[in-house]
């Protein structure tokens, strides 16, 4: 499926199919972050302006790769945590044996579901900071790709966060279900906080204000 064009994948998206969805929108999302943060470092890197903090620059260029791989290969993972949801709420139900494990497997296949949009979040968390860093010493030309990057990531995690929140919704453990919510939220307030600053100091290079 991530090997689609953009064109064959937004008409999946597009469609009935309950895959791909927002959950590999949201990966989607957070690829193309990290992708910008690479392509400032890129753009960057070489130039006589910027070689006093070339190793710098090649750091981040290093950290926004992996996350760029690591995130496309979220989008998979998300469709397939979907599906196997799917599956559970699929088993027959006619009688009582029948519905009482269709239950567990629906509870079990929620939990595992629920590691897909999280592992995307801490992903997507990790590229703010490059967008920030890259912002800051990367070629001032480009400076605004920096803030489409965090904007980009910002919306992978707040995207993801959401799908963290379907899955915790359809859990009867309320205990494990609160634990997640819980490190989402915490976690958000950061992204959040650090997302709007970069964002600012972006448009303040920018209006040179």
């Amino acid at each position: 499926m991530v090997e689609k064009s953009v064109s064959i994948f937004l008409d999946e998206l597009s469609s009935s199919s309950a895959t791909p969805g927002g959950g590999s929108a949201a990966a989607l999302m957070g690829a193309m972050g990290a992708a910008l943060v690479s392509m400032v470092g890129n753009l960057t890197k070489g130039k006589k302006k910027y070689e006093s903090v070339e190793k710098e620059v090649l750091s981040v260029l290093s950290n926004s790769e992996q996350l760029r791989t690591e995130l496309y290969r979220a989008i998979k993972k998300d469709v397939e945590a979907f599906d196997s949801v799917m599956e559970a709420y699929g088993l027959p139900k006619s009688n009582d044996a029948q519905k009482l494990e269709r239950s567990l497997k629906i509870q079990d296949a929620l939990k595992v579901a629920m590691d897909a949009p999280l592992e995307c979040a801490t992903l997507a968390s990790k590229v703010i900071p490059l967008c920030r860093k890259i912002a800051e010493i990367g070629n001032v030309n480009i400076i605004s790709d920096a803030g489409v990057a965090v904007l980009a990531a910002r919306a992978a995690f707040k995207s993801a966060e959401l799908n963290v929140y379907v899955n915790a919704s359809g859990l009867k453990d309320k205990v494990f279900a609160d634990k997640k919510i819980e490190e989402i939220r915490e976690l958000s307030k950061i992204v959040e906080r650090e997302e709007r600053e970069t964002f600012n100091y972006v448009a303040k290079i920018i209006l040179k204000s």
